[in-house]
C-alpha cells in the first residue's frame, strides 16, 4: 500500500544531527538520551499539510508502511543560516525584560528562540536562527500504519493547530468543536481546511473559559 498526499499516518521517529546528537524523538529510549522527561507519544499527521518536517513528508509520499533512514540537507530540513537573523540589541532591552544575557545562553525572546553570542558594554549580539539551521540532519522513521479513523485524524489535526485536545462531535456531516470564546474566531479561519481534509462543515460551540492554573 503506497502512502498518498492527504493520508494520515502514525510514525515513530528520531532526529539527529550528522554528528549524532539527538534533537527530537517520540521514542522513550531516545527521549531519555536527551534528558527529556516527556512521555513518548504517538505522532499522527497528514502528509502534505506541514504538520511535520516538509522534507520528511515529501520523502514518504509514494512509500509504503515500514522503516526508513532519511538524510536531509539544510534546505530540506531547518533552512540555511541567515545572517540577517543575527542582531544587535541594546542591553537596556534585556534589563527591561529582566533577562541576564550570558554568552551561549538560549532563551525565548518575544516568542522567538534566540542564542546570546556576545555581550560587550551596552550591546548584545543575538542569533535568532533556528539552532539546527545550516545543519544536515538524519531521521530514522518507522511508519506504523495509515490512520483511517476519522476521530483519530481530527484529534491529531486539532492538537497540531491548538496544541491541545478539543472536545468535538459530528452531527449530520457537521463537525462541531467546543472552544473558548477567546479562540472561536481563530478556529473559524480553518473551516475550509476542515472541509478539505474531513469532508465536514465546521461549527463552533463556545464554552466557558477555563481558569488559569
Amino acid at each position: 500500500m503506497q502512502l498518498k498526499l492527504k493520508d494520515f499516518i502514525e510514525i515513530e521517529f528520531t532526529g539527529k544531527t550528522k554528528e549524532g546528537e539527538i534533537f527530537d524523538s517520540n521514542i522513550d529510549e531516545d527521549l531519555k538520551k536527551i534528558n527529556q522527561n516527556l512521555p513518548a507519544k504517538p505522532l499522527i499527521f497528514c502528509l502534505g499539510e506541514g504538520m511535520f518536517l516538509k522534507g520528511i513528508e515529501d520523502f514518504l509520499i509514494d512509500k509504503s508502511i515500514g522503516r526508513y533512514e532519511i538524510e536531509l540537507e539544510p534546505d530540506k530540513a531547518f533552512g540555511k543560516r541567515n545572517t540577517k537573523l543575527i542582531m544587535v540589541i541594546p542591553m537596556k532591552v534585556f534589563r527591561e525584560k529582566e533577562i541576564n544575557p550570558i554568552p551561549g545562553a538560549r532563551f525565548n525572546f518575544d516568542g522567538s528562540p534566540a542564542k546570546i553570542l556576545t555581550v560587550s558594554g551596552g550591546r548584545v549580539i543575538v542569533d535568532f536562527n533556528n539552532p539546527l539551521a545550516g545543519k544536515t540532519v538524519l531521521y530514522k522513521i518507522n511508519v506504523l500504519r495509515k490512520v483511517e479513523d476519522k476521530t483519530e485524524q481530527i484529534n491529531a489535526f486539532n492538537d497540531f493547530l491548538f496544541k491541545k485536545q478539543i472536545k468535538f462531535e459530528i452531527e449530520n456531516n457537521k463537525l462541531i468543536l467546543e472552544v473558548e470564546k477567546s479562540i472561536s474566531k481563530f478556529v473559524e479561519v480553518f473551516k475550509n481546511k476542515y472541509k478539505e481534509l474531513f469532508g465536514l462543515d465546521l461549527g463552533v460551540r463556545e464554552v466557558e473559559e477555563k481558569p488559569a492554573v
